[in-house]
């Protein structure tokens, strides 16, 4: 079990560096691709199929310019063919000029496939405001 386990955080991994590299061929990757998969962005509606998620990456892959992702405290489960993680992504941005900084706390759940360790749902939910870095502070 400890084998899958680190083959899971392994997978989980895998997700995050194709998503600070804003790669959308390995993110298309890590993802299974049927039409029971879901994706639920923060402050999105939920996306469910393959396509509608693989769409989605997309558009946020084809809106930033920088990306850098920082994870905390993730766990793993395995439970025969499922697995999931939760963890804390901090998120920075930079897209039209403006940087941002934002904390997520995610659920990423896998399905164990004959290519391995597959995402089937992203679930990322906002712990507090988004900063704008480049915002003034006020006195």
């Amino acid at each position: 079990m400890e084998d899958e386990l680190r083959s899971v955080i392994s997978a989980n991994a895998a997700f995050y560096e194709a998503f600070q590299a804003l790669d959308f061929d390995i993110m298309c990757s890590v993802w299974h691709h049927t039409p029971h998969v879901y994706c639920i962005h923060p402050g999105w509606d939920i996306l469910r199929g393959w396509e509608s998620v693989r769409e989605s990456w997309r558009a946020i892959m084809g809106s930033a310019a920088y990306m850098k992702i920082e994870i905390s405290d993730p766990v793993g489960v395995v439970k025969d063919k499922t697995a999931w993680v939760t963890c804390i992504e901090n998120i920075y941005t930079i897209a039209e000029g403006i940087t941002t900084h934002a904390t997520v706390a995610s659920t990423n759940i896998f399905e164990s496939t004959a290519s391995g360790w597959k995402l089937v749902a992203h679930h990322g939910s906002p712990t507090g405001a988004v900063l704008s870095m480049n915002d003034e502070v006020e006195n």
